[in-house]
């Protein structure tokens, strides 16, 4: 179990967090922009992994399936096993996650990052991070972006209610397969506004249409009123003309999560590995020490990949993942650390 303290989510400017905006709009005072610090002495650059986040649709997960693949989920235990933290990095919500690590072995304390980022919890269910959407910026998003494609807000609850839309007709024609996965969830409500009521905050919007009208919409937001109040995030799926915005509450993004999943486990960042294959993914990239791309990801992520010296690993078809934590196990192995319980170092 987490100790109480990691569950405490003090304010960004206090901690000094980067919060970094897709619109290049920084928030806070003074707050960095989200960057990896300098790479430091060959020693640094070689330090074993510690902590590795790992996204799941086209990384974790083969393209046309929903099971983890026995290679990827016996190189998850092992990796665990041998002292590296193993956290989940996610746009799924956290009940659209922990499913999928049923039966494979994982302690119960492994962390998820969900929402791409907004909310952090152990595969047990206990709670660690969150952050909420103020529910005016919902309320006026939808005013902005309902025309562009199917919106959906997501609640911290469990059950019906827990995502909300206004028009279930169109979000079952863009996507379809997620709606049939989460329809037990799915609350309609129209209009969508009468849902996002003062004091219960979404914890993130999502709109999801084709990559030509989301790129429209992305920039519509970010020439509103409503650009400075929230996080967008973009993920597309070209084989599908699939496209989805995130939207989130302020500098909140996956690498903003693993930075201060990072700091409550007293993990150095040369010790922080992110593995990826989207643009939702990129901020988590930018921070962690050792970064790795998909070899399915899009052309310009992988050239994006190469420019910055990212590594980059086999596709998520060709268990990608299980050849980079192998990898990581073997250094640890060469180094001869003794691998350590990561809830025992966090305490330290």
């Amino acid at each position: 179990m987490y100790p109480s303290r990691w569950r405490d989510c003090a304010p960004r400017q206090r901690l000094g967090l980067c919060q970094r905006s897709h619109f290049g709009v920084h928030r806070g005072s003074g707050a960095p922009r989200c960057r990896r610090d300098s790479p430091g002495t060959l020693e640094d650059m070689l330090r074993p992994v510690r902590l590795v986040a790992i996204d799941i649709d086209g990384t974790l997960l083969p393209t046309f399936s929903q099971a983890i693949s026995p290679r990827n989920a016996k190189a998850l235990k092992v990796a665990q096993d041998s002292g590296i933290v193993v956290a989940i990095a996610t746009g799924r919500r956290t009940a659209y996650t922990a499913p999928l690590f049923e039966g494979l072995g994982l302690r119960a304390d492994t962390p998820l990052i969900t929402s791409n980022g907004a909310v952090t919890r152990t595969l047990g269910g206990e709670p660690v991070d969150r952050s909420q959407l103020d529910a005016r910026v919902a309320r006026g998003l939808c005013g902005l972006l309902r025309k562009f494609g199917a919106m959906v807000f997501t609640f911290d609850r469990i059950g019906r209610g827990e995502l909300v839309l206004e028009d279930l007709d169109q979000a079952h024609g863009r996507i379809s397969l997620w709606v049939e996965a989460n329809r037990d969830g799915i609350e309609v409500v129209k209009p969508l506004e009468k849902a996002l009521v003062d004091g219960d905050n979404p914890i993130q919007g999502m709109v999801a249409g084709g990559i030509g009208p989301m790129k429209k919409a992305e920039k519509a937001l970010k020439a509103s009123v409503w650009a400075a109040s929230c996080e967008c995030m973009r993920t597309e799926y070209p084989a599908r003309d699939l496209a989805i915005l995130d939207l989130l509450p302020p500098g909140v993004s996956k690498g903003w999560a693993l930075e201060r999943l990072a700091r409550r486990l007293g993990i150095d960042q040369k010790e922080t590995m992110a593995i990826g294959d989207n643009w939702n993914d990129v901020d988590m990239l930018e921070w962690a020490g050792q970064s790795v791309m998909m070899g399915n990801a899009a052309k310009d992520l992988r050239s994006m990949a190469k420019m910055r010296g990212w590594k980059q690993t086999q596709p998520n078809d060709d268990d990608g993942v299980a050849m980079v934590l192998e990898a990581a196990v073997a250094r640890r192995s060469q180094v001869n650390e003794r691998p350590k319980h990561w809830a025992t170092t966090a305490r330290s």
